[in-house]
């Protein structure tokens, strides 16, 4: 099993959900969160005065998915966050040992649907 974390922008997310859905995948964990990447944050103005702002809002979106999925839930992703500019985000792919459902206590694929 892989566990799938996309970190995407805000904005994207709409998106994002509706390409896993079509794609057969309509179980997801999102968090919002903040950072930066290389950008280090941007510079805003407000009132006429300057700003920065270190760590921009961003999306982190979560899935735990069979290894033979994996790849469409990536692809969904990166053709629904994608706007080719600095800061569309990344996909990071872990493995995944063990998933239990608590409620009937399945364990691996079968926890998962």
């Amino acid at each position: 099993m892989k566990k799938i974390e996309a970190v995407i922008r805000p904005e994207k997310l709409d998106g994002v959900r509706a390409a896993l859905e079509r794609s057969g995948y309509p179980g997801i964990t999102i968090t919002e969160i903040e950072g930066h990447g290389l950008q280090k944050g941007t510079v805003q103005q407000w009132r006429g005065e300057k700003y920065k702002v270190d760590f921009l809002p961003k999306i982190k979106v979560e899935i735990v998915a069979n290894e033979r999925d994996a790849e469409k839930i990536i692809q969904a992703i990166l053709e629904s966050a994608y706007t080719g500019g600095v800061g569309d985000g990344k996909i990071f792919v872990t493995e995944v040992s063990e998933v239990v459902r608590i409620r009937t206590r399945e364990r691996g694929e079968r926890a998962l649907v």
